[in-house]
């Protein structure tokens, strides 16, 4: 309103002015002409007859109405003219804002390419010691964007992985040889990474979006978790589309709609998180369209709706650095040499525990951080209370991934669920070394393993389909051609922790008596492969029953068996604690005058004898003598060959002697 009655009046100050020089301009020539014309009548003129002009007659008789005009007009030209005034004030104000903006703007610019000159020279000068783009600034620049993680900037190491996954995606469809052959031959490219929770597969995910954001037009993020999810995330992808069918109350309705969408527009990628159920995600998935698809699965078998990638757990040296940069010990740009020493070989054992676990570390790190604590005092802590420490967060809010134990609950109960029998040996397995778990042990051990279990003796079918089971989740890891499957260490380290202290006894037990069982005849040296195959899990056998004490004859046979095994490799410093414990066990389950106990005794003694410790193998013999005599006579042929053996050894002493 007052910008409107500034410019009226600055209107009015222009036409007032030229309504003023009109009539002065009239009244002057009106003036001159009387003057003219009262000299040409009367031949003179003088000021003395000004007051015969009929103007001012009239302004003379109309003094006070001329007046008020005048002190009017003068109030309206006053305003008029400061109105006038201001605006001009205004305009000349704008003008030099507007030039003072061009100056900033210029120095600005200057500014901008002095920094950029600088960086140039320092580029020059030192090499970065990163290949990949500055973490600390998280830019995404596709037009569309509904990624919900903002850029991780402790993302370590995947780089093989993520150039495989570009490639793949954006490689010509004439020349994809692994594109699943009966998806249509318009549809777009898919790429599946699977891998146990807690590997990472979100957080590849999230980088490659970011990472390569600017070669989409649209980037568009789905969580796959449950069917209602999913198709919330579509009815949400339907608005952020700007569809017309975002409205309709029929979810179908609109999963169709955002379907034909992606079939018919180019330039997008399409992020499916959590798709564990493929037979589910597959019927919101677009059949069709110039875009890419990446899916993220804990599916070991993706069969035909994409090409897969498994996601490995992280080597040694970037499990130290993601520990290490979480924990805000290294810079992003720093390497493993700049990190203390004391720091490096706590965070190399940290990671070994952890079996590279990206997750585990993470949450490793953001407790060092917060708490302030050393490396090495994580260390001892970890090793203290893993469970506790398994079971803590990474931190407050959605950014911080739930912890390891909890990552998994999940597949646990889905796993129980869907097949006991692959829960259960799931269970038995946490018990054995967490590498190369051969098929065969598990089926010669079956009867041992309880009754879910014991059906695979008979029916090997029963075994792949649990592992089929276990693979959907990614709990094993199974190669076909070696036999063998493993586990993490972190789950077989979770579910026992998940178990309480009798439960953990009994699956120890039952693990130690199915080995002893499927453990080869060590005679033979035909065995001896498999029995190399079998031999880290027998020493975790041999570890648990020093844990939990165990005297069973079980226990004690499998000492024997692997001390013979380990003996006739000449590995005699393995094998002599072996034995003896044999022995010991043996005493208590067996009695000291049990013919097995004997074969232990001079199995002993042989690998003194072997080593040429006569003295130490000589009563060790002379005690199997005695046994065997008491059981079965000094004629029988056991006895016989006991007594020559210990003969020979007396008079290998008596050549020792002279």
């Amino acid at each position: 309103m007052k910008e409107r009655g500034i410019a009226f009046l600055a209107g009015l100050w222009r036409f007032m002015v030229a309504i003023c020089i009109i009539l002065i301009g009239g009244a002057v020539a009106g003036v001159l002409g009387n003057i003219v014309t009262t000299y040409v009548s009367t031949g003179t003129f003088n000021f003395t007859d000004l007051h015969k002009l009929g103007l001012t007659t009239w302004l003379s008789e109309h003094l006070l109405l001329v007046i008020i005009v005048v002190l009017l007009v003068l109030v309206l030209t006053v305003s008029a003219y400061l109105a006038r005034r201001y605006q001009q004030l205004a305009a000349q104000q704008k003008k030099q804002a507007h030039e003072d903006a061009l100056v900033d703007v210029a120095k600005g610019v200057a500014d901008i390419g002095a920094g950029v000159r600088a960086a140039l020279e320092e580029r020059k000068a030192s090499p970065p010691v990163d290949p990949q783009p500055s973490k600390s600034v998280i830019t995404q620049s596709s037009s569309t964007w509904n990624v919900p993680y903002l850029r991780n900037p402790f993302f370590t190491g995947r780089e093989e992985l993520l150039k495989q996954l570009h490639d793949n995606l954006t490689q010509n469809k004439a020349a994809a040889l692994t594109q699943a052959q009966d998806r249509p031959a318009n549809s777009a490219q898919a790429q599946a990474i699977s891998g146990l929770g807690g590997i990472g597969k979100t957080q590849t995910a999230v980088e490659y979006a970011y990472r390569y954001s600017n070669e989409y037009h649209y980037v568009l993020w789905v969580n796959a978790a449950t069917r209602d999810e999913l198709a919330t995330s579509f009815v949400s992808l339907a608005t952020l589309l700007n569809l017309p069918e975002r409205e309709d109350k029929d979810q179908t309705k609109i999963v169709a709609a955002v379907k034909n969408w992606f079939t018919s527009h180019d330039d997008w990628l399409l992020i499916v998180d959590n798709a564990d159920d493929l037979a589910m995600a597959g019927d919101f998935l677009p059949v069709g369209g110039k875009g890419h698809l990446l899916l993220t699965t804990r599916a070991h078998a993706v069969g035909s709706l994409a090409n897969g990638i498994e996601v490995e757990k992280l080597d040694t040296q970037q499990g130290m650095l993601l520990l290490l940069r979480r924990a805000k010990i290294l810079r992003h740009e720093a390497s493993l040499d700049d990190a203390p020493p004391a720091d490096r070989i706590a965070a190399e054992a940290i990671v070994k525990e952890m079996d590279g676990l990206p997750l585990a570390l993470d949450q490793a790190g953001a407790f060092i951080e917060e708490t302030e604590c050393s490396v090495s005092n994580y260390l001892d802590r970890y090793r203290q209370r893993q469970d506790l420490l398994l079971r803590r967060r990474g931190g407050p809010g959605e950014d911080h991934p739930e912890p390891v134990a909890t990552t998994w609950s999940l597949s646990f109960e889905r796993v129980a669920q869907l097949d006991p029998l692959a829960a259960e040996l799931l269970r038995c397995c946490a018990f054995l070394a967490p590498d190369a778990i051969p098929e065969q042990m598990i089926i010669d051990g079956a009867t041992k393993l309880g009754t879910l279990v014991q059906p695979v003796a008979e029916n090997t079918l029963l075994l792949d389909e649990a592992l089929g089971t276990l693979l959907r989740f990614s709990l094993v890891r199974r190669k076909r051609d070696e036999h063998t499957f493993s586990m993490h260490r972190l789950v077989q380290a979770i579910l026992r922790r998940s178990m309480d202290t009798s439960k953990q006894r009994q699956y120890a037990e039952t693990i130690v008596k199915a080995i002893n069982q499927a453990f080869p005849d060590v005679a033979d040296y035909r065995n001896w492969p498999r029995c190399q195959q079998y031999l880290p899990h027998a020493q975790v056998c041999v570890d648990m029953i020093d844990t939990w004490k165990f005297i069973f004859d079980e226990a004690g046979a499998l000492h024997n068996e692997l001390g013979y095994y380990l003996d006739d490799r000449a590995q005699y410093s393995e094998a002599e604690p072996l034995y003896k414990r044999a022995i010991a066990i043996g005493e208590k389950t067996l009695g000291p005058e049990h013919p097995n106990l004997a074969i232990r005794l001079n199995n002993l003694a042989n690998l003194y004898s072997d080593q040429g410790k006569y003295e130490e193998a000589e009563p060790l013999l002379k005690r199997a003598l005695a046994i065997r005599e008491q059981k079965f006579g000094s004629t029988h042929p056991s006895t016989q060959r006991s007594r020559e053996r210990y003969e020979s050894l007396l008079r290998e002493m008596n050549k020792q002697e002279r």
